[in-house]
Protein backbone atom coordinates (compact mmCIF):
# COMPACT_ATOMS: atom_id res chain seq x y z
CA UNK A 1 0.00 0.00 0.00
CA UNK A 2 2.46 2.52 0.90
CA UNK A 3 4.96 1.61 -2.68
CA UNK A 4 1.63 2.21 -4.40
CA UNK A 5 1.04 5.68 -2.40
CA UNK A 6 4.62 6.57 -3.28
CA UNK A 7 4.84 5.81 -6.55
CA UNK A 8 1.26 7.48 -7.37
CA UNK A 9 3.18 10.62 -5.72
CA UNK A 10 6.20 10.54 -7.74
CA UNK A 11 5.24 9.44 -11.24
CA UNK A 12 4.21 13.41 -11.88
CA UNK A 13 7.81 14.72 -10.24
CA UNK A 14 9.53 12.76 -12.49
CA UNK A 15 8.86 14.25 -15.79
CA UNK A 16 10.67 16.25 -14.94
CA UNK A 17 14.75 16.33 -14.59
CA UNK A 18 15.33 18.91 -12.37
CA UNK A 19 13.64 17.36 -9.59
CA UNK A 20 16.61 15.73 -8.39
CA UNK A 21 18.71 18.36 -8.08
CA UNK A 22 16.22 20.26 -6.17
CA UNK A 23 15.99 16.86 -4.16
CA UNK A 24 19.69 16.47 -3.68
CA UNK A 25 20.28 20.66 -2.49
CA UNK A 26 17.25 20.36 -0.21
CA UNK A 27 19.16 17.13 1.12
CA UNK A 28 22.10 18.88 1.91
CA UNK A 29 20.27 21.87 3.38
CA UNK A 30 18.70 19.46 5.58
CA UNK A 31 21.96 17.79 6.50
CA UNK A 32 23.93 21.01 7.37
CA UNK A 33 21.38 21.84 9.65
CA UNK A 34 21.28 18.50 11.73
CA UNK A 35 24.85 19.24 11.56
CA UNK A 36 24.52 22.75 13.42
CA UNK A 37 21.61 21.23 15.34
CA UNK A 38 23.89 18.55 17.10
CA UNK A 39 27.37 20.88 17.60
CA UNK A 40 28.67 20.81 14.35
CA UNK A 41 30.40 17.70 15.56
CA UNK A 42 32.22 16.14 12.46
CA UNK A 43 30.55 12.79 13.04
CA UNK A 44 27.15 14.12 11.85
CA UNK A 45 28.85 15.08 7.73
CA UNK A 46 26.67 16.80 5.90
CA UNK A 47 27.85 14.98 2.43
CA UNK A 48 27.18 11.11 3.92
CA UNK A 49 23.82 12.56 5.04
CA UNK A 50 23.26 13.86 1.82
CA UNK A 51 24.32 10.50 0.43
CA UNK A 52 22.33 8.16 2.66
CA UNK A 53 18.83 10.27 2.50
CA UNK A 54 19.05 10.85 -1.40
CA UNK A 55 20.04 6.97 -1.78
CA UNK A 56 16.99 5.66 0.25
CA UNK A 57 14.58 8.59 -1.98
CA UNK A 58 16.29 6.81 -5.09
CA UNK A 59 15.58 3.37 -4.30
CA UNK A 60 12.37 3.82 -3.09
CA UNK A 61 11.62 5.27 -6.03
CA UNK A 62 12.99 2.91 -8.04
CA UNK A 63 15.25 5.24 -10.29
CA UNK A 64 17.73 4.22 -12.23
CA UNK A 65 20.94 6.11 -11.87
CA UNK A 66 21.55 6.94 -15.29
CA UNK A 67 17.91 9.30 -14.66
CA UNK A 68 19.02 10.66 -11.29
CA UNK A 69 22.28 11.70 -12.77
CA UNK A 70 20.57 13.35 -15.85
CA UNK A 71 18.82 15.96 -13.34
CA UNK A 72 21.92 16.46 -10.67
CA UNK A 73 24.96 16.68 -12.71
CA UNK A 74 25.05 20.06 -12.53
CA UNK A 75 26.32 19.37 -8.89
CA UNK A 76 29.00 16.78 -10.85
CA UNK A 77 29.66 19.95 -12.69
CA UNK A 78 30.47 22.46 -9.85
CA UNK A 79 32.90 20.41 -8.30
CA UNK A 80 35.87 21.64 -10.53
CA UNK A 81 35.22 25.51 -10.13
CA UNK A 82 34.68 24.03 -6.37
CA UNK A 83 37.69 22.68 -6.19
CA UNK A 84 39.63 25.90 -7.78
CA UNK A 85 37.91 28.32 -5.64
CA UNK A 86 40.24 27.13 -3.18
CA UNK A 87 43.06 29.07 -4.42
CA UNK A 88 41.62 32.10 -3.29
CA UNK A 89 42.65 31.32 0.03
CA UNK A 90 45.75 30.26 -1.68
CA UNK A 91 46.71 33.44 -2.95
CA UNK A 92 46.07 35.63 -0.03
CA UNK A 93 48.82 32.80 2.03
CA UNK A 94 51.12 32.82 -0.25
CA UNK A 95 53.87 33.90 1.66
CA UNK A 96 53.53 31.30 4.53
CA UNK A 97 52.93 28.35 2.16
CA UNK A 98 56.93 29.93 0.19
CA UNK A 99 57.66 30.30 4.08
CA UNK A 100 57.43 26.48 4.32
CA UNK A 101 57.77 24.97 0.67
CA UNK A 102 60.71 22.22 1.38
CA UNK A 103 58.88 20.97 4.69
CA UNK A 104 55.11 20.76 2.24
CA UNK A 105 57.09 18.99 -0.63
CA UNK A 106 58.30 16.18 1.88
CA UNK A 107 55.04 16.02 3.49
CA UNK A 108 52.90 15.75 0.37
CA UNK A 109 55.02 13.17 -1.45
CA UNK A 110 54.92 10.96 1.67
CA UNK A 111 51.66 11.68 2.10
CA UNK A 112 50.80 10.60 -2.00
CA UNK A 113 53.07 8.22 -1.89
CA UNK A 114 51.38 6.06 1.34
CA UNK A 115 48.14 6.78 0.22
CA UNK A 116 48.90 4.51 -3.29
CA UNK A 117 50.96 1.67 -1.48
CA UNK A 118 48.29 1.21 1.50
CA UNK A 119 45.50 1.40 -1.00
CA UNK A 120 47.14 -1.37 -3.14
CA UNK A 121 48.12 -3.31 -0.22
CA UNK A 122 44.81 -3.34 2.07
CA UNK A 123 43.58 -4.94 -1.54
CA UNK A 124 46.32 -7.14 -1.58
CA UNK A 125 46.32 -8.39 2.08
CA UNK A 126 41.78 -9.22 1.29
CA UNK A 127 42.65 -11.04 -1.60
CA UNK A 128 41.01 -8.45 -4.54
CA UNK A 129 41.83 -8.91 -8.14
CA UNK A 130 44.17 -6.27 -9.77
CA UNK A 131 41.63 -4.00 -11.09
CA UNK A 132 40.17 -3.00 -7.86
CA UNK A 133 43.86 -2.72 -6.41
CA UNK A 134 44.34 0.05 -9.41
CA UNK A 135 40.61 1.54 -8.74
CA UNK A 136 41.60 1.96 -5.23
CA UNK A 137 45.28 3.26 -5.85
CA UNK A 138 44.29 7.53 -5.91
CA UNK A 139 41.41 7.01 -3.86
CA UNK A 140 43.24 10.14 -1.68
CA UNK A 141 42.71 12.78 -4.88
CA UNK A 142 40.10 14.61 -5.55
CA UNK A 143 37.38 12.96 -7.65
CA UNK A 144 37.70 13.88 -10.98
CA UNK A 145 41.53 13.50 -11.52
CA UNK A 146 40.81 10.04 -9.48
CA UNK A 147 38.58 9.42 -12.21
CA UNK A 148 41.03 10.42 -14.80
CA UNK A 149 43.69 8.72 -13.07
CA UNK A 150 41.47 5.53 -12.93
CA UNK A 151 40.52 5.42 -16.52
CA UNK A 152 44.36 5.37 -17.16
CA UNK A 153 45.58 2.78 -15.28
CA UNK A 154 42.93 0.40 -15.96
CA UNK A 155 41.29 0.64 -13.10
CA UNK A 156 37.09 1.08 -12.34
CA UNK A 157 36.51 4.91 -12.12
CA UNK A 158 32.76 4.02 -10.77
CA UNK A 159 34.41 2.45 -8.49
CA UNK A 160 37.14 4.83 -7.48
CA UNK A 161 35.08 7.91 -7.47
CA UNK A 162 33.11 6.20 -4.49
CA UNK A 163 36.49 5.46 -2.80
CA UNK A 164 37.27 9.28 -2.97
CA UNK A 165 34.00 10.03 -1.41
CA UNK A 166 33.93 7.78 1.23
CA UNK A 167 37.96 8.39 2.19
CA UNK A 168 37.06 12.25 1.58
CA UNK A 169 34.10 11.41 4.49
CA UNK A 170 36.44 9.46 6.12
CA UNK A 171 39.04 11.81 6.38
CA UNK A 172 36.49 14.78 7.45
CA UNK A 173 35.14 13.21 10.30
CA UNK A 174 38.29 11.60 11.88
CA UNK A 175 40.67 14.19 10.61
CA UNK A 176 40.93 16.83 13.19
CA UNK A 177 40.09 14.98 15.98
CA UNK A 178 43.09 12.64 15.22
CA UNK A 179 45.40 15.06 14.71
CA UNK A 180 44.19 17.34 18.47
CA UNK A 181 44.66 13.89 20.01
CA UNK A 182 48.43 14.18 19.02
CA UNK A 183 48.60 17.68 20.05
CA UNK A 184 48.66 19.29 16.59
CA UNK A 185 46.74 22.56 16.59
CA UNK A 186 49.07 24.45 14.08
CA UNK A 187 46.07 25.32 11.25
CA UNK A 188 48.94 24.54 8.49
CA UNK A 189 48.70 21.19 9.38
CA UNK A 190 45.28 20.42 9.77
CA UNK A 191 44.70 21.72 6.11
CA UNK A 192 47.23 20.29 4.57
CA UNK A 193 46.21 16.69 6.17
CA UNK A 194 42.60 17.18 5.26
CA UNK A 195 43.61 18.24 1.50
CA UNK A 196 45.92 15.14 1.03
CA UNK A 197 44.20 12.59 2.82
CA UNK A 198 40.56 13.52 2.14
CA UNK A 199 40.65 16.04 -0.65
CA UNK A 200 37.59 18.30 -1.07
CA UNK A 201 35.45 16.82 1.47
CA UNK A 202 37.77 17.07 4.28
CA UNK A 203 39.19 20.47 3.05
CA UNK A 204 35.27 21.84 3.09
CA UNK A 205 35.36 20.91 6.55
CA UNK A 206 38.32 22.59 7.77
CA UNK A 207 38.30 25.75 5.54
CA UNK A 208 35.33 27.79 7.19
CA UNK A 209 37.53 27.67 10.04
CA UNK A 210 40.63 29.39 9.04
CA UNK A 211 42.16 31.01 6.39
CA UNK A 212 45.51 29.84 6.76
CA UNK A 213 43.59 25.96 6.67
CA UNK A 214 42.02 26.41 3.73
CA UNK A 215 44.99 27.92 2.00
CA UNK A 216 47.05 24.63 2.79
CA UNK A 217 44.41 22.29 2.04
CA UNK A 218 44.20 23.78 -1.58
CA UNK A 219 47.90 23.03 -1.40
CA UNK A 220 46.97 19.76 -0.48
CA UNK A 221 44.53 19.09 -2.93
CA UNK A 222 46.25 20.37 -6.46
CA UNK A 223 49.57 19.11 -5.60
CA UNK A 224 48.71 15.71 -4.50
CA UNK A 225 46.35 15.40 -7.70
CA UNK A 226 49.64 16.55 -9.70
CA UNK A 227 51.97 14.31 -8.24
CA UNK A 228 49.60 10.97 -7.84
CA UNK A 229 48.73 11.75 -11.75
CA UNK A 230 52.58 11.55 -12.34
CA UNK A 231 53.64 8.99 -10.09
CA UNK A 232 50.72 6.55 -10.03
CA UNK A 233 50.48 5.71 -14.14
CA UNK A 234 54.59 5.76 -14.25
CA UNK A 235 54.23 2.85 -11.44
CA UNK A 236 51.60 0.69 -13.38
CA UNK A 237 53.81 1.09 -15.85
CA UNK A 238 57.23 -0.29 -14.50
CA UNK A 239 55.29 -3.00 -12.46
CA UNK A 240 53.27 -4.42 -15.90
Amino acid sequence: MMGREITAIWVPLELSPLIWLVITLGMYLAARRVQMLLGGKPYFNPVLITIVLVAVIVVLTGTPYKRYFEGAQFINFLLGPATVALAVPLARNIHHVLRSLHSIGLALLAGSMTSIVTGVGIVWLLGGSRIVALSMAPKAVTTPIAIAVSQEIGGIPALTAALAILGGIVAAVVGQRLLRQFKIEDWRVHGLAAGVAGSGIAAAQVAPLDGMAAAFAALGIAINGVVTAIVLPLLVLLLS
